[in-house]
């Protein structure tokens, strides 16, 4: 079997590091992580010339490193998860170690990931890209497009006016 056989979209984003967007391409579920985020950055090239450095999912590894080197000259550093390393790696076997004040439980998010999180949890606050409502993946990136910059201005100027009452 090759790819996905359900219907769905996948938003792949390019966002900064205070999570505003930058870039957005939505394709079907069938495609790959990879195949999705290649027409992504190819348009952004020239949009952000500055750019070197990319952070991105465990999913974006591999080959796609490479190709993102090649093609466009940035570097990638993939997020991986944190885990706990096994017990007779760090420390000597027998050695009294409390493991929970070292790794504690419960819930760790990782590093430089929430960005992104956080910005997916921005864009589907509005009711219409909650769901996948759209037709047409070019009319999904518009929305998505629209609602990103509506946050970014609501960011940059408070909706209630507060100096000219």
């Amino acid at each position: 079997m090759r790819g996905k056989k359900i219907w769905g979209r996948k938003r792949h984003a390019l966002v900064d590091s205070l999570g505003n967007l930058m870039g957005i391409k939505v394709t079907g579920a069938d495609w790959s992580d990879q195949q999705g985020s290649q027409p992504l950055l190819l348009s952004l090239k020239t949009r952000f010339p500055r750019m070197l450095l990319v952070w991105g999912d465990s999913h974006y590894g591999g080959h796609f490193i490479t190709w993102l080197k090649v093609h466009l000259g940035w570097i990638m550093q993939t997020v991986k998860a944190l885990r706990e390393p096994k017990r007779g790696i760090l420390v000597l076997e027998g050695e009294n170690v409390d493991w929970d004040q070292l790794f504690p439980k419960g819930f760790h998010p990782l590093p430089r990931r929430w960005v992104i999180e956080r910005s997916f949890a921005w864009i589907t606050r509005w009711r219409r890209l909650c769901r996948d409502h759209e037709g047409l993946p070019e009319s999904s990136e518009a929305f998505i497009a629209l609602s990103a910059s509506v946050g970014m201005l609501t960011r940059l100027a408070p909706p209630f006016p507060c100096c000219w009452e």
